[in-house]
């Protein structure tokens, strides 16, 4: 019976390029018409057929990490990026369709991210061990997404680029005041002080993190230019001239978004310019992904540019601009897994093979999406007053005070 119902379900939703599917009693079928891109899977068990026919989301996840549903790792990209070209193209079923809207109609519910419940959401995610992530990011442990001013650039290199290209939309001056709201483990607070001169505090909920921000701190000399705190966003009390947030507003969650943004009026100066960098998508708001929620980013949600222009209309600050970065995620993760893969080695002393297949499936997924999905970055700058601001983009690319500045504190 389900894989009556799963066949069904391929034959209506692949319409473009072809996979090959080897059903548990060794049958063969392809399906799709064929093309660019090409894929194989292998269903080991009954068991998974039922489940991609009645869960598919979360059993594509789940089926894959306990090895059920058999993808070469050096495949798993066209597979998945085959699978999301034809949901944004194919035929989903009625069902599928109708569970998309209540979990989108429920949003408020799912992700009521209390003080308490982001911590556990943090630790879920960050504190699983620092060694991991030095094994996959750049050296300065950046973890979002890099800015390419060049395809040839290296990992690092974008990703400095990345922090150039904040702080400039930042207009820092020696000795302002800078709250780096989700600081991470501190490289874009030490970049401000260090090179920008400004005095940073940092905020985060990951006791890993605030342990290695702080240790990098005094390993830098940097002690007396930043602090980092554990402290939720929402317990912030003072103002500040600059606020930056890189990589931190996926976690706030559908229904903090108008506290969110309020919080950001209350405690930016009047003079003052806000920058943040979110993942969002560039199409109607839909809802997280149910195995992203469950195994990688707890109480996460992807806010639609719709939905961050709303909130920040209630708020009042003026969205001074809004630049939208496509085609730099994509790179990054692909770098990102690059490394992961040839770490494994460590990767497999730390943790087992179900975690490495979890870690995997979560790094190509969200590769594949910003390759396939209407999904990008957006910055946005927010000030209170009009002319906080320059009225043009050109202080980005030709001014160099910035780089100037960076010499002279060096």
């Amino acid at each position: 019976m389900w894989k009556t119902v799963l066949d069904k379900m391929l034959r209506k939703l692949i319409v473009v390029g072809r996979i090959r599917v080897t059903w548990p009693d060794g049958e063969l079928r392809s399906y799709g018409p064929g093309g660019s891109l090409e894929a194989e899977v292998r269903l080991a068990d009954d068991s998974i057929v039922k489940d991609l026919a009645k869960r598919p989301v979360m059993a594509l996840g789940e089926g894959y990490m306990d090895g059920r549903l058999v993808v070469a790792p050096e495949a798993l990209y066209d597979f998945l990026a085959l699978l999301i070209r034809n949901q944004q193209q194919g035929d989903m079923p009625g069902w599928f369709d109708a569970v998309q809207a209540l979990r989108s109609w429920t949003r408020s519910i799912e992700q009521r991210n209390s003080p308490k419940r982001s911590q556990r959401n943090v630790h879920h995610h960050y504190d699983i061990s620092d060694d991991l992530y030095r094994l996959f990011l750049d050296a300065d442990m950046q973890y979002s997404c890099a800015y390419w001013a060049h395809p040839e650039m290296t990992l690092e290199q974008a990703q400095a680029a990345k922090k150039q290209h904040i702080a400039r939309k930042l207009r820092i001056t020696p000795g302002m005041s800078v709250l780096d709201i989700g600081c991470g483990w501190g490289g874009m607070a030490l970049t401000l002080a260090r090179d920008y001169r400004a005095k940073v505090t940092g905020v985060t909920l990951s006791e890993n993190q605030l342990a290695t921000a702080r240790a990098r701190a005094k390993a830098a000399g940097l002690e007396d230019s930043v602090n980092f705190v554990l402290r939720d966003y929402r317990k912030v009390e003072r103002t500040y001239d600059r606020i930056v947030s890189v990589g931190m507003l996926e976690h706030v969650g559908y229904p903090q978004l108008d506290v969110y943004f309020a919080k950001l009026h209350d405690i930016l100066a009047p003079d003052g310019i806000a920058l943040i960098h979110t993942i969002g998508h560039v199409s109607e708001p839909r809802p997280t992904s149910k195995w992203l929620d469950k195994y990688i980013f707890p109480g996460g949600y992807i806010p639609s540019l719709s939905e961050v222009s709303a909130s920040i209309e209630k708020s009042g600050l003026w969205a001074a601009d809004v630049e939208v970065l496509r085609g730099h995620y994509g790179p990054t993760l692909h770098h990102w897994r690059q490394r992961f893969e040839a770490a494994l080695p460590q990767v497999r002393a730390m943790y087992d093979e179900t975690f490495v297949r979890m870690w995997r499936f979560y790094l190509v997924a969200c590769e594949a999406s910003f390759e396939e999905m209407f999904q990008g970055v957006f910055h946005l700058q927010l000030s209170h007053r009009q002319y906080a601001v320059p009225t043009t983009r050109d202080y980005l690319y030709h001014d160099d005070a910035p780089a100037r500045l960076g010499h002279a504190a060096q």
